[in-house]
Formats: C-alpha cells, structure tokens, sequence
C-alpha cells in the first residue's frame, strides 16, 4: 500500500495536538477549540474529528509503524 508515512506523521501529529489539548483541560480548563471560536464553530469540530479519526488510524497501522512492536528492537538481544 505505498508509502505510509505522510500518513504516519499526519495522524500522529494530530494525536500530539489532542494530547496537548486534553493536558491544558485538565491543567487550567482551557480548550484549544476555544482558539476558533469553541466547541460550535465548524472548525474546532473538524479538528476533533480530525484527532479522533487520526487516533483509529494509528491504533489500526501502530503495529506496522512502531519498531517496538513489530520486532524490531523486541528480538534484540538483551546486554
């Protein structure tokens, strides 16, 4: 299926900038959403969408993205 990681670092991005968000709601109660307009402005929806999308997109490829996972430094050997 090609090359997946514009994909990779697109999805994972967004997934920082929800992480991001969610430590600032629970910090200071302050949601990055509210930089366009808050939670009823189209944009704001679009980006949470975007985040939640992006989380179901690496949850589906995480094995074949991470080098942890896929055997890639599991099947090392220990020193």
């Amino acid at each position: 299926m090609g090359n997946k990681k514009p994909l990779h670092m697109i999805t994972f991005l967004l997934l920082v900038i929800g992480g991001l968000n969610w430590l600032l709601v629970g910090l200071f109660g302050w949601d990055v959403g509210m930089l366009f307009g808050g939670m009823g402005a189209a944009i704001s929806r679009v980006l949470y969408v975007l985040v939640g999308l992006s989380a179901i997109v690496e949850l589906a490829m995480h094995k074949g993205n991470c080098k942890c996972c896929s055997g890639g430094m599991m099947n090392q050997p220990k020193m």
